[in-house]
């Protein structure tokens, strides 16, 4: 039986997301996601909206106008929701945290995925595989994903993204579309990790961030709590700036990680709307397809 309160927070999640789902499911999901596989469908003749690398010159010889070869995808898609649940996820400096944004949008792209018919599976991980669902479809799927991220409680506060790349890359056996969402906190050096993975699937890294991570907002004695390790940092006065350039340099160092290995890197401000950037990004990555 599940608790009262979790089955209210589950069906406002289910009601806030499903509005969102009928924004970006009329092609803004699909169009920047390939199935595993193509095949031929039609030659028709050659319109100015074409990739005129879809050309088919001896049909067109023949024919004595431009003719195309028209593909089509294999529609389904394995989608993997890899959320990183450790202890730096809970912070949130206003109403909500880090992991329930974090939450918010993995339900949002499991809905996106159950309209289309796709398969979706959750890994979630802390400095160990906290919980692993394998992928199935459908929306009794998609409404157990979304429990287990709201209910869970990790065994352990630490972060190792490597092990949940290379984790990964052991159980896909299929090209899939893999949503790495994480604050990426982690001391530890994952670089190869995500370009092997990279190299194999549709990776996309989705950093969530508390305001205060972008723009530490007061330059006043302060003291903080590594939610990870539990060592206790004290901030004396001045030292905001000193504190504001070790966050840039984390933030960038993120992206230049993404841009050195080629992962689409999507940014979520926790508190705020995950929709607006998510279509912004699927937008960007669409234009950039079609060139």
């Amino acid at each position: 039986m599940i608790p009262e309160e979790l089955a209210k927070q589950i069906k406002l999640l289910e009601i806030r997301t499903d509005r969102m789902v009928e924004e970006i499911s009329g092609g803004a999901y699909r169009s920047v996601f390939k199935g595993a596989g193509i095949e031929f469908e039609e030659v028709r003749e050659y319109t100015v909206e074409d990739d005129v690398r879809t050309i088919d010159w001896n049909v067109s010889a023949r024919m004595g106008t431009p003719y195309v070869k028209k593909f089509v995808e294999e529609r389904e898609l394995n989608v993997m929701l890899l959320v990183d649940v450790s202890a730096s996820g809970a912070f949130g400096s206003a109403a909500v945290t880090k992991r329930r944004s974090a939450a918010e949008l993995a339900a949002l792209i499991a809905f996106s995925a159950a309209r289309n018919n796709d398969k979706v599976s959750l890994m979630m991980f802390s400095d160990k595989i906290e919980l692993y669902v394998p992928p199935r479809s459908g929306r009794r799927h998609t409404l157990r994903l979304i429990r287990e991220m709201l209910a869970f409680t990790p065994e352990n506060p630490g972060t190792d993204i490597a092990l949940a790349l290379k984790e990964s890359a052991r159980i896909l056996k299929k090209r899939s579309v893999i949503f790495l969402i994480s604050d990426f906190i982690d001391d530890q050096d994952f670089s190869s990790a995500l370009r092997q993975l990279r190299n194999r699937h549709d990776l996309i890294a989705v950093q969530i961030c508390d305001p205060t991570e972008k723009q530490w907002p007061i330059d006043a004695p302060v003291v903080l709590e590594d939610a990870e390790t539990g060592e206790l940092i004290t901030l004396h006065s001045g030292s905001r700036s000193q504190l504001q350039q070790a966050l840039d340099d984390r933030n960038e160092a993120i992206a230049a990680l993404c841009r050195s290995t080629g992962v689409d890197r999507l940014e979520i401000e926790s508190g705020s709307e995950v929709l607006k950037p998510l279509i912004k990004f699927f937008a960007s990555r669409h234009k950039r397809g079609r060139h």
